[in-house]
């Protein structure tokens, strides 16, 4: 078995290659970035959060019409959705939990401790399903969403031939 060099995925090669320059993230991409959990990587099948970071922040040329970077600026935008989207998912959980808390006002501490965290965890789907209703990301391509999900590095695997 070789040894485990990780590389930069072949969209992520794409990505810096059509780039031109550095974009700022905005606030609210800031905060979605912030609210994700970190990642342990096993296999590097996914992106964490310093990848989103990294295609957030690439700027591509609006007048360049090539098909690789109209697949990196839509990936961008899915991505975007994603990160801006999951705001809304700990909206959601506080809304619930504050309106639980408000509702049994007239009950002791302990009911209200035992309600919490069942519709804390119920806000955060709610708080999902609003999200992607409103970044429109319910409404997008199947094919972006899986462009979105693509690694930002992988394992080194060498060919055959070499």
């Amino acid at each position: 078995m070789s040894a485990s060099i990780v590389v930069p995925s072949d969209i992520t090669i794409v990505e810096e290659k059509k780039s031109i320059g550095r974009r700022r993230l905005g606030v609210f991409e800031q905060l979605g970035l912030l609210g994700m959990a970190p990642m342990l990587h096993v296999h590097y099948s996914k992106l964490d959060n310093s990848d989103r970071r990294a295609v957030l922040s690439k700027k591509y040329d609006p007048d360049d019409k090539s098909e690789a970077c109209l697949i990196c600026k839509k990936r961008q935008e899915s991505v975007r959705k994603e990160v801006v989207a999951h705001n809304f998912l700990w909206v959601g959980a506080g809304t619930m939990a504050g309106l639980t808390w408000w509702s049994f006002r007239r009950y002791n501490y302990q009911s209200r401790l035992v309600a919490l965290p069942f519709i804390f965890y119920g806000g955060t789907f709610v708080g999902r399903i609003v999200g992607d209703i409103v970044t429109c990301r319910n409404g997008e391509f199947e094919r972006d969403r899986f462009l979105a999900s693509l690694p930002g590095k992988v394992f080194y695997a060498p060919s055959a031939a070499a």
